[in-house]
């Protein structure tokens, strides 16, 4: 099987859209094409496509293909049509800020003058869903350029979900910091949550490290704080689906805990992100929405179900780790330290 730096996440074909099922991995590396943006949408929800970068992206080639479908309508009735895709798509998960970046940038597009003529606006939008696929293949090389100068040789590094090039359009985020500074020739021993309730760390994260023939251990969620006490545990990089204004960290669920142990045993908590997901129209944490998810994937394990009919579930697809616990973020701009609101924003 090819590696994962062989193997396109995404893909624009023209008329269509190609991209993994990551649903089915790691049994099944299965291709799924559409020239549907309805099924992209579904994707989405799916978590078919996932990961904060390739869900944008995603979201960018389905307005894309909406343009392509509606483009022998009228003027009016053409952008009426397409915004109604793009709201439809930008509907699909609340908390990863890129959607609805890559949404609004693509509706600017869509709206801007010089496109009054659908066939006009369907060759810009699908340039510009090339360029925002394009731009996260780059960021996520000088995101692992930078997060690589924090991971020393000998490291034992935790990483918290996938944040690979399953979630991006190339290396990723987290484990582009891990891949880079393997390629600078240093020895990493990395460890990986399984990441419940849908597991992607098993799944996908230690897949594509596998593939890279890195070494990694699987960790069951609740072993990482024994792992850290152990001493395996040198430094912890995760992704992020939003942070706020202040430096809060919005990630897959499980991180926060992460976090908190990091700090208890004194490992720096790093998170590996691009300028895209920073979200400074919010204050703090507090105020990032945070998804909700079917209880069923938390009651039933691969079709059998594991917990009692009528039982209550929460299942938060996120949680919120504060910028206190965060040693730095590392973007594709550079590393930053606190205070967030001054490194990252300015203010």
């Amino acid at each position: 099987m090819s590696g994962p730096d062989r193997v396109k996440t995404i893909e624009w074909l023209g008329d269509a859209v190609r991209l993994i099922d990551q649903t089915r991995l790691p049994l099944d590396l299965y291709y799924k094409t559409t020239s549907d943006y309805r099924d992209i949408a579904e994707s989405i929800r799916r978590l078919e496509v996932r990961g904060a970068p390739a869900i944008g992206v995603a979201a960018a080639m389905g307005i894309a293909l909406a343009a392509r479908e509606r483009s022998g309508l009228d003027s009016v009735e053409f952008r009426a049509a397409v915004a109604r895709a793009a709201e439809h798509l930008n509907s699909t998960r609340p908390t990863a800020v890129n959607l609805g970046w890559a949404v609004e940038r693509m509706l600017g597009v869509l709206n801007d003058p010089s496109n009054a003529d659908p066939a006009d606006a369907v060759r810009a939008l699908i340039d510009e869903a090339l360029e925002i696929y394009e731009e996260d293949r780059g960021l996520s090389r000088r995101i692992g350029e930078h997060g690589a100068e924090l991971i020393e040789d000998g490291d034992g590094v935790l990483t918290h979900c996938n944040a690979g090039g399953l979630a991006t359009a190339e290396l990723g985020t987290a484990l582009a910091v891990i891949f880079t500074a393997v390629e600078q020739g240093k020895r990493i021993r990395v460890f990986a949550d399984e990441t419940r309730p849908l597991l992607q760390g098993a799944r996908l994260t230690t897949w594509e490290l596998l593939q890279r023939g890195i070494d990694v251990t699987l960790l069951c969620d609740s072993a990482a704080a024994s792992a850290m006490r152990r001493g395996w545990v040198t430094k912890v990089v995760v992704g992020a689906d939003r942070i706020a204004g202040n430096g809060d960290v919005a990630n897959k669920i499980g991180t926060f805990p992460v976090a908190m142990a990091a700090r208890e045993f004194g490992v720096p908590f790093y998170v590996a992100a691009p300028f895209s997901t920073l979200d400074a129209s919010l204050a703090s944490g507090e105020e990032i929405p945070i998804e909700e998810r079917a209880p069923e994937e938390v009651t039933v394990v691969q079709g059998a179900r594991v917990a009692p009919e009528g039982v209550r579930v929460y299942n938060p697809a996120f949680d919120v780790t504060p910028a206190a616990l965060v040693s730095a973020i590392v973007t594709d701009a550079g590393v930053f330290r606190e205070p967030y609101e001054r490194t990252l924003f300015g203010a």
